[in-house]
């Protein structure tokens, strides 16, 4: 009787334990589910840096990094005067692929601010908006310990047609980015979300290209009108010296 019992609480105790680690178990599995491979954009950073060796940009400037919206984002300089910006958007990236490369794109440069926008691609393809917001952390983490005078400017997820579904999603992930950035005068957002919704709150279709997913020349102005009083204040617009 006595093993009986003892053999029955062993293996409560054993069903307890499992109980209690089956959540950190699948935890760790979805942690390692999402995790990124970023070598894929190994050709696009390496044509960065042959580029930099034989026309580097500006020490103290301005650097755009982060996905298609970025790279697309041409006529910035121009909508954006006064600046000395330069790109660095990779088409296609996550913020964690931003995060992986920004020891060879962004560190070197030693730039006074940086504008990112990265995160609709990882939401639609899985990642929940804690590992967008987890992701936008490493990155804020590790520019400000390598550079502590640098800025960093994020712009928020956009709200556009082609990904209506994930709208809640993106939601969440630019709040929880918008309330980390409260906290450190470093940080700043900006807000392309909300004004890229209707008065019933869909995406506004004319400011995209046919794709639904990518800016048009109105989305991008939209962007600049935003962009652009945070740009003055963090980084003064350039003037002449007569």
């Amino acid at each position: 009787m006595r093993r009986t019992v003892q053999r029955t609480l062993k293996s409560t105790w054993a069903i307890s334990v499992a109980a209690a680690l089956l959540p950190l178990a699948v935890q760790t599995l979805a942690g390692q589910a999402t995790q990124r491979d970023s070598s894929r954009w190994e050709p696009a950073i390496r044509a960065f840096e042959a580029g930099d060796r034989t026309n580097p940009p500006p020490r103290n400037a301005v650097e755009f990094i982060g996905s298609s919206s970025i790279r697309l984002w041409t006529n910035a300089p121009s909508l954006l005067p006064g600046h000395n910006i330069f790109n660095r958007g990779f088409g296609g990236s996550h913020l964690a692929d931003s995060v992986a490369f920004l020891h060879r794109i962004v560190i070197p440069y030693r730039p006074k601010l940086v504008v990112l926008y990265a995160g609709d691609n990882d939401i639609s393809a899985g990642k929940s908006p804690g590992e967008v917001f987890a992701d936008f952390k490493e990155f804020a983490r590790k520019v400000n310990a390598a550079l502590p005078q640098t800025k960093i400017a994020f712009v928020s997820i956009k709200a556009c047609p082609a990904r209506e579904k994930y709208l809640a999603e993106v939601q969440t992930a630019n709040r929880l980015i918008k309330e980390f950035i409260s906290s450190d005068g470093r940080l700043t957002y900006l807000d392309v979300f909300t004004p890229s919704l209707t008065a019933d709150g869909k995406p506004r279709a004319e400011l995209y290209i046919k794709d639904g997913l990518h800016p048009n020349d109105a989305g991008y102005h939209l962007w600049a009108s935003i962009v652009k009083p945070v740009l003055d204040r963090l980084d003064p617009p350039l003037t002449e010296t007569k």
